[in-house]
């Protein structure tokens, strides 16, 4: 599949963006998943910004969303190891306006920090990694991880840096997940938690549309059960799982603002040529994202988000005995009113629990036509509620 895309701003357009880089630690020992499989060896991707205090207590942890990577703030040219998936899109953080001095997270009060998940392709071990005892890819032998592999590599990461507790935990859409289970797992390791457009659960919708983008994948022929590293990768099936995945992301409005005039004519995909703006929109995005991400880590990712469950992972009779282990914590729950994603009813639902359990907790709607996607787009609504709990 080949799409010409629009140009590129040249790094001469993010000369203003201060210089950042990835980091890279490696855990001690084999890392066991919550289902008992074994990864031999676990390196982290990360980026911090801002300084750690004398306690090291001032750390902001940032939960990255379905797709996104450790690089959060400022520009990074290039992350060893990543090679060509780190194109010109990753190279600005995908928080910008959020992070930074004297914004929400204020990198003058605060060392802000997001890691690379486990099973990640942006410089964490993930299937794409070489595997110790074979020489190649994992591929299809990288274990299914769950959101609580995925937060109990971070705080192994924490302790690796000698951080015992941080200010706070936040994350958008699958990160607000992570921030749940960071929350009501570590409770006495974080002092606030901020769920974004998250829930505590996965809504029938969430599974339908997860299962047509992991079935997506699975079905293109070049996926090979997960071992296509040395041949063609399923980019149809990867570019047509973010397309299912994309229209739950945007809200209409934002789609009919976004969408171009005119029927950009493009190269065949599967015997199809486009024929309207909309679907010329959507392939543009699917091209997009298969130059920049790894299917298997799709598929495990979407699979983490697919079988969350908060009472299996973190372990507890109900979720109010869950839940009420963070009544010494402050917690800002962030609706946005147009998501299709993660409706404003999961946060009702979840603010309720919050209150049941006697947790203390805030509750801000933002009003946004952007729909779910406004937690990477607009920061200026988000700000005033960040500042207000964080600091």
């Amino acid at each position: 599949m080949t799409i010409s895309a629009p140009s590129t701003p040249s790094e001469d357009a993010y000369a203003d963006l201060p210089r950042t880089e990835t980091r890279f630690v490696q855990l001690d020992g084999p890392f066991i998943t919550l289902s008992g499989k074994k990864i031999p060896q676990v390196t982290l991707a990360y980026e911090m910004y801002g300084e750690l205090n004398e306690a090291r207590d001032n750390v902001i942890l940032v939960f990255h969303a379905l797709t996104g990577s450790q690089h959060a703030y400022g520009f990074t040219e290039s992350v060893p190891g990543v090679g060509d998936k780190w194109t010109e899109e990753m190279q600005v953080g995908w928080w910008e306006g959020f992070i930074g001095p004297g914004l929400a997270l204020d990198t003058n009060r605060y060392a802000v920090m997001c890691v690379n998940y486990l099973g990640g392709c942006y410089g964490s071990t993930g299937p794409s990694s070489t595997d110790p005892a074979t020489g190649r890819p994992y591929g299809s032998a990288f274990p299914n991880l769950t959101i609580t592999d995925i937060v109990d590599s971070q705080v192994q990461l924490l302790d690796k840096l000698g951080i015992e507790r941080i200010h706070a935990c936040t994350g958008g859409s699958v990160g607000g997940l992570m921030a749940l289970v960071m929350g009501t797992r570590y409770p006495d390791r974080v002092k606030v938690v901020i769920p974004i457009a998250a829930g505590l659960g996965v809504t029938t919708l969430q599974v339908i549309h997860n299962f047509e983008q992991m079935f997506a994948i699975i079905a293109d022929p070049n996926f090979r059960g997960g071992d296509f590293y040395d041949g063609p990768p399923p980019d149809l099936g990867l570019a047509l799982a973010r397309m299912i995945g994309h229209k739950t992301f945007v809200s209409l409005a934002a789609f009919r603002e976004r969408i171009r005039k005119e029927i950009i004519h493009r190269d065949y995909l599967a015997g199809f040529r486009v024929q309207h703006p909309m679907e010329s929109y959507m392939l543009h995005q699917g091209q997009k994202f298969v130059e920049r991400f790894d299917a298997n880590t799709y598929l495990r990712v979407v699979r983490v988000w697919q079988k969350f469950d908060l009472l299996r992972e973190v372990g507890g009779q109900n979720i109010a005995e869950v839940l009420g282990r963070c009544r010494n914590q402050q917690w800002m729950v962030f609706s946005i009113d147009s998501d299709v994603c993660f409706y404003p009813d999961e946060q009702e639902h979840m603010v309720r629990q919050l209150n049941a359990a006697e947790v203390p907790v805030l509750w801000h709607t933002v009003h946004s036509d952007k729909g779910h996607d406004a937690f990477l787009l607009e920061p200026e609504k988000f700000r005033p509620g960040l500042q207000a709990v964080l600091h």
